[in-house]
């Protein structure tokens, strides 16, 4: 079970490059199209000052990243599950 959502779109660089390096990095996340889910994009823009920022990153416990290194990623994982 992923510990983390990624929320992202279609047409995102930025969203390709960070799923390539979790994948690289054996990091499982969920993912949630904000282009299809607009329920998604509204959490998105809540967390980002009202700006549909894309890869934002949701943890466990409700914290958030938005566009995260892969480091800053498993930073985040190491503090969760210590």
């Amino acid at each position: 079970m992923a510990q983390v959502t990624m929320y992202t779109t279609q047409w995102c660089g930025y969203c390709y490059r960070l799923k390539a390096q979790l994948r690289h990095a054996d990091i499982a996340y969920d993912e949630v199209d904000i282009a299809r889910h607009p329920e998604a994009a509204d959490l998105v823009a809540s967390i980002n000052d009202g700006n549909q920022t894309v890869p934002t990153l949701v943890f466990a416990d409700g914290s958030a990243l938005t566009n995260p290194s892969v480091a800053q990623v498993q930073d985040r994982l190491a503090v969760l599950s210590s």
